[in-house]
């Protein structure tokens, strides 16, 4: 089985791809930006453009040397989606959790919407979202999401982790610790929890430093303004380093007597499986209520605390920084569940299975009944021309760099 893989958001797909036997994808993922130079792997192909126009070009250019599409991210299915082919939508965060579709989605935490799109683009974003041959994703939270729009939707609990990047035999950074140090290397934002995390630093009573990476979400003028208040009431625990590239993260990890994990979501994420896997103990909140599934079964992830109120909080870090054998046991436990459940030959079976029904049903790549794709390309390089890059020209330059951006809309 050849897959086509667009877009990658947490090198979920690249994982799928560098650990792969019984079939082969190859991924073509958007220009990296900022924080993903050094957080997402940059041996994988890249679209050299940014007009959707040309990206849609290029797949339309290879797309039959394939047998199936996935896409991560609502910019990737719309490529696949004007490109004619049949795509899976896989979604490894909160993008279905606030839709494109849905006329100002917003984050139960968070004021401001995600989108702000009027009645055509929340239109088309839905024949993009109702088009996919299958929606896959993971967690009670975000398949109840799922649920809501689409009865067919699929549930994958498990998900890789890089076991040549973590794992418990690399070797730390050579760095001098002062005392007991926690590594925090998730995105600073209410998403994770630093409202709560901020407010337990300020009821703990041993002693301790957190290592946290200077790296913030601010999508909206609302997590700006978080930002602002975060850096303006920092612990004098917390000590802000560079981010860290995804190559030696592994080893920031090794070193770190534990790691500070997401105190919102209730389930485990990326940071919090690649530290396990590192046979680290990982404090990060989980939701009782929030099973995973597991071949078939309901279970709860060892995590810990299983409440996100500061005070408990508190006390899992303190009873964490002074109990030896509650570190040791704690860390034994999450090791051996993710283990269990993200190695990557475990992961690739699953995925093996979703690839070989869907391929079974539709035949080939290219989807029927396309009556009105042409005229959908043709108001799509309209709106690219007119609308698109004049509207995002600023936010783009500051992204990429003025030099960066005339390569990638020439």
């Amino acid at each position: 089985m050849k897959i086509l893989a667009i877009g990658d958001t947490a090198d979920n797909i690249y994982i799928l791809q560098k650990f792969a036997q019984k079939f082969k994808i190859h991924l073509i993922n958007f220009p990296r930006k900022q924080d993903a130079l050094k957080t997402q792997s940059s041996d994988v192909e890249f679209f050299d453009s940014l007009l959707i126009s040309k990206q849609v070009k290029k797949i339309k250019q290879i797309k039959n040397n394939y047998d199936l599409c996935i896409v991560v991210s609502w910019a990737a299915a719309r490529i696949a989606y004007l490109a004619g082919i049949n795509y899976i939508m896989y979604f490894v965060g909160g993008d279905i959790t606030t839709p494109p579709f849905i006329k100002n989605p917003t984050l139960p935490y968070a004021k401001e919407p995600t989108y702000n799109f009027n009645f055509f683009e929340r239109y088309f974003y839905k024949k993009v979202f109702n088009t996919s041959r299958l929606c896959i994703t993971a967690s009670d939270a975000y398949f109840n999401a799922l649920k809501k729009h689409r009865k067919d939707g699929i549930r994958i609990d498990k998900v890789s982790v890089d076991t040549t990047l973590f794992n418990p035999n690399i070797k730390p950074i050579n760095h001098s610790k002062k005392k007991f140090t926690f590594l925090s290397a998730q995105r600073i934002g209410k998403e994770k929890g630093f409202d709560k995390i901020w407010k337990a630093i300020s009821l703990c009573k041993s002693d301790f430093e957190i290592l946290q990476v200077e790296w913030f979400i601010e999508k909206t003028t609302e997590e700006k303004k978080f930002k602002q208040e975060i850096l303006e009431t920092i612990p004098t625990q917390v000590k802000l380093i560079p981010l860290i590239d995804r190559k030696e993260l592994g080893k920031y990890f090794i070193f770190a007597d534990a790691i500070l994990g997401n105190m919102r979501s209730g389930f485990p994420q990326g940071i919090e499986r690649d530290a396990a896997y590192c046979k680290k103990p990982v404090i990060a909140y989980c939701d009782v209520n929030q099973p995973m599934m597991v071949d078939g079964g309901k279970v709860i992830p060892p995590f810990l605390p299983n409440s996100n109120d500061p005070k408990i909080i508190a006390e899992t870090i303190d009873k964490l920084v002074t109990d030896e054998k509650y570190r040791n046991e704690l860390a034994e436990t999450e090791y051996k569940y993710i283990k269990k459940i993200s190695s990557p030959e475990v992961v690739n079976d699953e995925w093996e299975k979703i690839f070989k029904k869907v391929i079974k049903k539709y035949k080939k790549i290219n989807r029927k009944s396309q009556k009105l794709l042409p005229i959908e390309n043709f108001i799509s390089k309209i709106l690219e021309k007119f609308i698109y890059v004049r509207k995002m020209k600023q936010r783009n330059i500051d992204a990429w760099g003025k030099e960066e951006y005339k390569k990638l809309f020439s």
